[in-house]
């Protein structure tokens, strides 16, 4: 109970909605183009980037990216979200902006990661300070949360 009152708990200003939508937002979006247009930005893709067993990983990197997305929006867990979101991010990093240094430089790898270094910046703060007040998560408070898994559980 109190590790899941700890990973619901923000006292982050109600300003971090700001944060949500942008992240939020800009996974979802990237989320359902997996599925839109495959070719360049699903599956296509990820075999373009060499990553294993791409029939699978890209649709399962497209509903994470439309899960995660949609729960940070809403704010709800919203810490557990972001860290598959972090992963992503990680990996996409790796995958794609990597080779890019090796093969052209420090700024031609900064430009083409400005969103992806934002993306997984704005998903580390999430995880730190948590939805702010302005969440489905804030609305959680200790004691009914206590008696509601009691009740349902």
């Amino acid at each position: 109970m109190k590790s899941l009152q700890r990973i619901l708990a923000t006292n982050a200003p109600a300003s971090v909605l700001l944060i949500r939508l942008v992240v939020g937002a800009i996974f979802l979006s990237e989320g359902i183009q997996k599925f839109f247009f495959p070719n360049d930005l699903g599956v296509g893709r990820f075999i373009k980037i060499g990553i294993p067993a791409a029939q699978i990983m890209a649709p399962f990197v497209g509903v994470v990216e439309i899960v995660c997305g949609t729960l940070i929006i809403l704010g709800l867990f919203t810490r557990l979200a972001a860290i598959p979101l972090i992963i992503d991010m990680l990996v996409a990093i790796s995958a794609t902006k990597i080779p890019i240094l090796i093969k052209s430089g420090l700024w031609a790898m900064a430009h083409e990661a400005r969103v992806d270094y934002a993306m997984l910046l704005g998903s580390i703060f999430l995880l730190i300070v948590g939805a702010g007040q302005w969440s489905i998560d804030s609305r959680f408070r200790s004691r009914p949360l206590e008696r509601n898994l009691r009740r349902n559980g």
